[in-house]
């Protein structure tokens, strides 16, 4: 082979066995033959004495003289003459190896969150340091805050997660781009979907309230996520969601929707509907005092009774245009008539009433 080594006459007398060509970044295995307060030296044979720096001891539980060690080389040959070996480099080369077999085998392992940033946690294991998406959390982990940007809201939910065990899998791994990404959804994917498919539209549940975000709450059901729209809290308007419920708290939902791994959920459903009951004893042509609780170009919204809302149209009862921002004001309490109720899609449309009080009659 034109690049072998030559082996020497005197080599070839002394039936000398040739040392093998030292690789940086290669690693080889050496014994210890001393532990000193600076430096560890490893016996590596025909090859020579393998240098140590003693802060890099923390690698190996027990270093004991004649344990048998890995090390990576990272200088072939110091001024002193020896070898600089790195313990932990070998040990984070191994762990790579380790790493691209949990990979290959689709293995649940469990690792522990060392640091945390807004976009999620760092997390190390067999020596090789990975991250942990935000968007890969469980439903029970995730930070529903990312949804309204509040970084410090973030950083604390993340946080409680330090020192904490979590079942994840690797979702991706590149050791030449230094990339170990975990994904703790994929881990709990497969008992999320056995558990799913014993779930039906209709079914009564329990959970626990994980997040609020604006436009609804997020509700952990032994370990599945579920979302409750804001429209599905209660069969009245609320005006925030934090009006009705608290994280932490413990809700009776109605199953809506089974879709896409998520479950949509209903607290009014499980209630009685006030508005059918209220509703009932309205009908066309009656006059009702109502108060104004938004106000639009199109007309107003009216609080008729404490579950019944509708909308005033910019006509009076005689059909006469009026303008809602000069005509209403917000809080104030007026009499309107009813042209219009759908008790089908919960629909009350009225019209002030005029001074007259002779209402138009409806156009066909």
């Amino acid at each position: 082979m034109a690049n072998a080594k030559k082996i020497t006459m005197d080599e070839l007398l002394a039936g000398e066995k040739v040392a093998p060509t030292l690789v940086v970044n290669e690693n080889i295995s050496g014994k210890v033959l001393s532990v000193k307060k600076h430096e560890i030296l490893i016996d590596l044979g025909p090859i020579g004495v393998g240098f140590i720096p003693r802060k890099e001891a923390g690698y190996l539980r027990d270093l004991e003289i004649g344990k048998e060690v890995l090390a990576s080389i990272i200088d072939t040959e110091m001024s002193n003459g020896m070898v600089l070996l790195s313990l932990r480099k070998a040990a984070k080369d191994k762990g790579w190896e380790v790493v691209y077999e949990y990979k290959k085998d689709n293995k649940i392992i469990e690792v522990t969150p060392i640091d945390a940033n807004r976009g999620g946690l760092l997390v190390e294991i067999e020596g090789v340091r990975g991250f942990l998406p935000v968007s890969q959390l469980s439903s029970e982990h995730y930070p529903h805050s990312v949804n309204s940007g509040d970084k410090e809201a973030i950083i604390k939910k993340l946080s409680e997660l330090m020192g904490k065990s979590l079942k994840v899998k690797v979702l991706d791994v590149d050791k030449r781009l230094n990339k170990l990404i975990f994904s703790e959804r994929e881990a709990l994917r497969e008992e999320a979907k056995s558990r799913l498919a014993e779930i039906k539209v209709g079914d009564k549940l329990s959970g626990i309230v994980t997040g609020i975000v604006d436009f609804g709450v997020f509700v952990n059901i032994d370990g599945l996520e579920g979302l409750i729209h804001i429209s599905e809290l209660a069969w009245e308007r609320l005006d925030t969601v934090g009006d009705r419920l608290r994280i932490g708290d413990k809700v009776d939902v109605k199953v809506t929707s089974v879709e896409n791994d998520r479950l949509s959920l209903s607290i009014k459903q499980l209630q009685e509907d006030p508005w059918a009951n209220e509703a009932s004893r309205l009908k066309i042509g009656d006059e009702v005092e109502g108060t104004i609780t938004k106000i639009a170009p199109i007309g107003a919204f009216i609080q008729i009774t404490p579950a019944v809302e509708g909308m005033a149209q910019a006509v009076d009862a005689n059909g006469k245009k009026i303008d809602p921002e000069t005509v209403f004001k917000l809080g104030e309490k007026m009499t309107f008539v009813i042209t219009a109720l759908d008790t089908s899609s919960r629909k009350i449309t009225l019209a002030l009433k005029s001074d007259d009080k002779k209402p138009a009659p409806k156009k066909k």
